[in-house]
């Protein structure tokens, strides 16, 4: 079994959420995100990101609007729809409660050993 190839699914899993929680102060460009994400240590590619956007964007969770750059071409910035933020919230509570069990499951493989 190949631990990057399961690494990597474990963070495309939560990819969709972690989006959404960037998203949720302020609407941000596409390189915005993509740093935020690499400061988090989850890399990520510009050909996961954007088929990633449209998706959400096409579920009605995303927004989209253009803005002039001074430094080049117009720049889109995505933002939550109150369907994304409401999404976000069950998303949270979900996380939450997957975080917690599998801490529960972790924690208690570890000290049984």
């Amino acid at each position: 079994m190949n631990i990057e190839n399961t690494k990597a699914q474990m963070r495309k899993g939560v990819l969709e959420y972690c989006i959404l929680s960037i998203l949720q102060e302020e609407d941000k460009y596409t390189s915005e995100i993509l740093e935020t994400l690499k400061d988090a240590k989850m890399l990520v590619v510009e050909g996961t990101i954007y088929p990633l956007l449209t998706r959400l964007k096409n579920a009605g969770l995303l927004n989209y609007r253009w803005e002039e750059s001074t430094s080049g071409p117009p720049r889109k910035y995505y933002g939550l729809t109150e369907t994304g933020k409401l999404f976000l919230k069950e998303l949270d509570t979900t996380w939450d409660a997957l975080r917690n069990a599998v801490n529960l499951v972790t924690n208690t493989k570890t000290t049984k050993k």
